[in-house]
């Protein structure tokens, strides 16, 4: 019951049939309205700001958190172009089930659970670019189910990759605003686990529900 209750709002990480109708209606170069879809993507992406989120959970420079999303970005980019251009397939829900295995990679990893449960921790830039490749490969898999147009196709996806990036760049300033005033309260120490623990548990959720769509629908 929980799972289906759920369905609608993490069905949002899809393409909607206005967008899809859109999409698969154009003809040719669309530049400004691929740049939009590829922001709207972004900013109502909740798996990918779930992890963004966690990733600058700790980041205090505004050179790391850079560092961090240029990772993201490239990983992102680099499986969406080659993804669609290439016909590369493979099962979404098991891709989205990775994408939310992030989620709880990085939970574990701000928690420092990586190295209490067996003292050791991943590389954080080296698994944020790998995670990168599963987020931009999930969307590439979202776009396959559609019928896109081979001509335009590559300027298309270049401008939906860059309104991924402005809106990436929207939503972090958002998250970074509110982060910073939320570490200048005094709960923040203190709430950082908790926080953490709801981070990993949504990860969790994400992951149980991809596994049960690929049980039933996908398999």
């Amino acid at each position: 019951m929980l799972l289906s209750a759920l369905s609608s709002p993490l069905m949002a990480h899809g393409v909607n049939e206005n967008d899809k109708a859109f999409i698969e209606g154009a003809s040719g170069v669309n530049i400004i309205p691929y740049m939009y879809l590829g922001a709207k993507h972004m900013v109502t992406g909740y798996d990918h700001l779930l992890f963004l989120a966690g990733v600058i959970f700790f980041l205090y420079r505004l050179k790391d958190v850079a560092a961090y999303v240029t990772l993201f970005a490239v990983g992102h980019s680099t499986t969406l172009l080659l993804g669609v251009m290439l016909d590369i397939r493979a099962n979404p829900f098991l891709i989205d089930a990775i994408i939310g295995l992030s989620v709880v990679y990085k939970a574990i990893d701000n928690l420092d659970g990586f190295r209490t449960w067996f003292g050791f921790a991943p590389n954080p830039k080296a698994a944020v670019l790998i995670f990168g490749f599963f987020h931009g490969f999930g969307l590439a898999t979202k776009l396959q189910e559609l019928t896109l147009a081979r001509d335009g196709m590559f300027a298309n996806l270049v401008s939906f990759n860059i309104g991924v990036e402005m809106g990436q760049f929207m939503a972090l300033t958002v998250i970074l605003l509110l982060m910073n005033l939320w570490r200048l309260s005094d709960s923040f120490r203190r709430s950082a686990i908790l926080a953490n623990a709801a981070l990993m548990t949504a990860g969790f959720v994400l992951i149980g529900y991809q596994l049960t769509g690929y049980f039933s629908k996908g398999a």
